[in-house]
């Protein structure tokens, strides 16, 4: 679709009016429909404005004239996979797994491969392939070559260390110890688990990204272990195969 087609469907399906969207992003009405006739497009600043109101990226807004990738992974990028910024808004070179609220989650390359692999085996590469590949690829994006530049000098991976010995100072029975901490969308952790009361809640955000694992039962059987936490808690879980039947263990503030 053009810009004004990609406009128009954003506003209607947002329930706006020509004048709410113009309020929305400090225009005039009439600039509103000049977009949508296709007499002109949106300077970068309004762009910004509405790939934040709308939660897509610029590259779509504008048509999506470009293929988007994970300057630290590699992954195909479309909006719903997008990593943001500490402001909210999209950071269209980051899928939400790299990089989540201004932080660069991964600043081990050999981590990050061990983490694709098991992705990548289910669409039919080997283990050797996806590796092989994997080491081939990255050394090529962005985020590695800038490495030096773009890196916090080790902060995250500090606060993800102290997070692992809180979350093992816990001593959960039949928990393994944590060894490390990935990044993980809530859209595919997000369980929801039953109350006693009998209400089932969720807890998690399905748009934000978290650090998490998951671990075997000490005590065996089919059961893992979940882990979750980010800077303000700490969730623990049960659950079965493809999560099945999550029960909650604890939930903690930080």
């Amino acid at each position: 679709m053009d810009t004004k087609e990609v406009l128009y469907e954003l506003r209607t399906k947002n329930g706006l009016s020509q004048d709410e969207l113009a309020e929305k992003v400090f225009v005039t009405r009439q600039a509103v429909s000049r977009w949508e006739n296709g007499e002109t497009v949106p300077n970068t600043e309004t762009l910004k404005l509405l790939s934040k109101l709308f939660g897509v990226s610029i590259n779509t807004l504008l048509g999506a004239p470009r293929k988007l990738i994970c300057q630290c992974c590699g992954m195909p990028l479309e909006d719903e996979l997008i990593g943001r910024n500490q402001d909210g808004s999209l950071n269209e070179d980051y899928c939400k797994w790299c990089y989540a609220d201004g932080e660069y989650t991964y600043s081990d390359m050999d981590e990050l491969i061990d983490v694709c692999i098991p992705h990548m085996v289910k669409e039919g590469f080997s283990k050797e392939q996806a590796r092989t590949y994997m080491k081939e690829m990255l050394p090529k994006l962005d985020y590695w070559k800038r490495y030096e530049e773009l890196s916090d000098n080790g902060q995250f991976e500090e606060f993800k260390k102290s997070l692992i010995d809180e979350i093992n100072a816990l001593h959960i029975e039949g928990m393994p110890k944590v060894e490390k901490l990935n990044a993980l969308v809530g859209k595919y952790v997000n369980l929801e688990y039953r109350l006693p009361n009998g209400t089932n809640v969720k807890f998690l955000d399905d748009g934000v990204t978290y650090l998490g694992n998951q671990l075997e039962s000490e005590f065996g059987g089919d059961r893992c272990f979940g882990v979750l936490a980010n800077m303000d808690f700490i969730l623990i879980c049960t659950y079965g195969a493809e999560g099945a039947d999550p029960e909650l263990v604890l939930y903690k503030k930080r």
